[in-house]
């Protein structure tokens, strides 16, 4: 998915940022939350057969944006199993560059309406 929301067309860092973590989910979340952030399953609040919860989309519909970033941060660090899911931990695989274009690009992938909200709350 391109990052082409005008959220980030002004702040060329940003979106030098986002880009970046556009690969890394490409290479690392997309398998669980879809190609464009939606998730893989509609049923993403109910746990799976072995008990955990299913990856969320990360794309504004789910929760992810009612998560302060240092939460989400704490969540690309550890990964899911605190939560309930099986998100395995990014600490030791990502540098600090790598984890803040993932935020920054997920961020990308939520609707103008759902950013301010977001930005209202937490910046």
């Amino acid at each position: 998915m391109k990052i082409s929301q005008p959220f980030f067309s002004e702040n060329t860092k940003l979106k030098k940022s986002a880009n970046l973590g556009q690969s890394v989910f490409d290479k690392n979340c997309i398998a669980c939350h879809g190609q464009a952030g939606e998730g893989l399953t509609k049923d993403w609040k109910k746990r799976n057969a072995d008990g955990k919860f299913p990856a969320p989309p990360v794309n504004g519909t789910a929760h992810a944006w009612h998560h302060s970033p240092k939460a989400l941060m704490t969540t690309i660090n550890d990964g899911g199993a605190k939560l309930g899911g099986w998100m395995p931990p990014f600490k030791d695989q990502l540098n600090e560059a790598e984890k803040q274009g993932l935020l920054d690009y997920i961020h990308s992938l939520w609707p103008n309406e759902i950013q301010q909200k977001y930005d209202s709350r937490f910046k």
